[in-house]
């Protein structure tokens, strides 16, 4: 967990090997019942059945395979949002729909399995690869909105773009980020509506 600059795809053998697949299944398993910290390699290579060895031709570390799990929660969230998103009229809602998806999908991961919410959060402390990736994507989203909204005529123009968008994704991001999320849990239930309505009359032209 110490090399925060593995990729997601740092992952040796083919990519569509089903071993790979096989050893990505059993990790996700094997973490949800004793935890990503408490994990190790060899662990995975008993409860597989495979040698420790043998689970390196495909995973350069137990990193690499944790954020390959990470990168598949992560695009679930994100899967969500897309999909409210693009389920939303007008750039206005759309906003809404966003801050909203965000943090009702995000807590889903946290409750439903906390043990791989930990690869999350690990993977968000650490800066790992695919948590940027995530976060870059999702600000790309947000501009989105905001160029949609510009060009109706919803929101004001005068604010560099991505100034706008650096700054709106700083309001959001409490509750996007892993770690900070579970400081905010008593907000969750109206950050996302009293948040976007301020986001909102900041951007009326």
């Amino acid at each position: 967990m110490k090399n925060a600059h593995t990729s997601p795809n740092a992952a040796r053998g083919p990519a569509d090997h089903e071993v790979r697949d096989q050893i990505v299944t059993a990790a996700t398993e094997h973490f949800s019942l004793y935890g990503y910290e408490k994990t190790t390699v060899s662990d995975l290579a008993k409860a597989i059945g495979f040698s420790k060895a043998y689970i390196y031709k495909f995973f350069e570390s137990k990193q690499a395979i944790g954020e390959m799990i990470c990168s598949q929660c992560l695009r679930e969230i994100e899967n969500d949002v897309k999909a409210a998103v693009d389920a939303a009229e007008g750039p206005p809602e759309k906003l809404r729909r966003m801050f909203k998806t965000i943090v009702e999908s995000s807590l889903r991961l946290f409750f439903q399995d906390r043990k791989l919410y930990e690869i999350a959060a690990s993977a968000a402390g650490e800066r790992w690869p695919a948590t940027v990736a995530y976060e870059e994507r999702i600000r790309n989203l947000l501009e989105d909105i905001v160029q949609q909204g510009r060009l109706s005529g919803d929101f004001e123009r005068k604010t560099p773009l991505d100034e706008t968008t650096k700054a709106i994704f700083l309001v959001i991001r409490p509750f996007l980020h892993p770690l900070i999320l579970q400081y905010n849990f008593d907000y969750t239930e109206v950050a996302p509506a009293q948040l976007s309505s301020l986001v909102l009359r900041s951007l009326s032209p």
